[in-house]
């Protein structure tokens, strides 16, 4: 996966949408698209994903149907844009870690982040994606400690994940720049030439500069994109990243 840097990653919940909505994202000056597969149990997700969600699942979205507009979205975006999908383990074993990987590579697929899988359980998904041409990137916080940093950078390809807020997704109001600023220096020590992704709570335009300027090589926002879908469909988005975009 060929991340441009700096990056600008718009998180979206496999819909039929999802083609428009990344199309709209893109355009206004997203770098890279992470899809959500829907789940009944996210526990790292706070509500506005978790509504969206849930609405995806009502509307009767499946993972094999994720793949399906995933594809539709890989064949109207072309072959550059870097997608990647976003889901929890048991999604992955129901649908069995080798197909699962076959399929989503094949759909166009060329991240993927499993949220509760920790790189030392990792090595099976991780054989399985590499086969595929999927890169899988793995998690860090600010509670992580140096040897479990140093394991994710070590096992990460494509990028690493910097959680930047504590607890679930969400839109934050403020992020706490000067831990992040350590975070990400204690990171960047590890992670060699792998770019570094803020995402959880970023929402504003401010906070992507602050983050830029703490030493992040692009952000990640999910909910902040999800709630501007919801107050004006794709127009709203269009223009939610456009700040973001300037912002970087």
């Amino acid at each position: 996966m060929r991340l441009a840097t700096p990056a600008l990653a718009i998180y979206l919940m496999a819909s039929d949408d999802l083609p428009d909505q990344a199309a709209a994202a893109v355009d206004a000056g997203a770098t890279a698209i992470e899809v959500g597969i829907p789940f009944s149990d996210p526990l790292a997700d706070g509500p506005t994903i978790q509504r969206a969600g849930y609405a995806a699942l009502q509307a009767g979205m499946t993972p094999r149907r994720c793949l399906d507009v995933l594809r539709e979205t890989r064949e109207r975006l072309g072959p550059d844009l870097p997608l990647v999908l976003m889901t929890y383990a048991a999604i992955v074993e129901r649908y069995g870690v080798e197909r699962f990987c076959s399929d989503s590579g094949a759909a166009g697929a060329t991240g993927l982040i499993v949220s509760d899988v920790p790189p030392e359980e990792a090595t099976e998904l991780e054989a399985a994606a590499r086969a595929n041409g999927i890169d899988v990137v793995h998690l860090v916080s600010l509670t992580s400690r140096d040897d479990r940093i140093g394991r994710a950078c070590a096992a990460s390809r494509g990028f690493v994940y910097v959680v930047s807020a504590i607890g679930t997704t969400g839109a934050r109001d403020a992020l706490d720049s000067e831990r992040l600023a350590g975070l990400l220096g204690r990171v960047r020590a590890r992670a060699g030439e792998l770019p570094l992704l803020c995402g959880f709570g970023v929402s504003r335009p401010e906070q992507v500069r602050a983050l830029r300027d703490a030493g992040a090589d692009g952000v990640i926002v999910g909910s902040a994109a999800i709630d501007a879908l919801e107050r004006g469909g794709s127009a709203e988005l269009g223009r939610f990243v456009a700040g973001l975009a300037a912002a970087l």
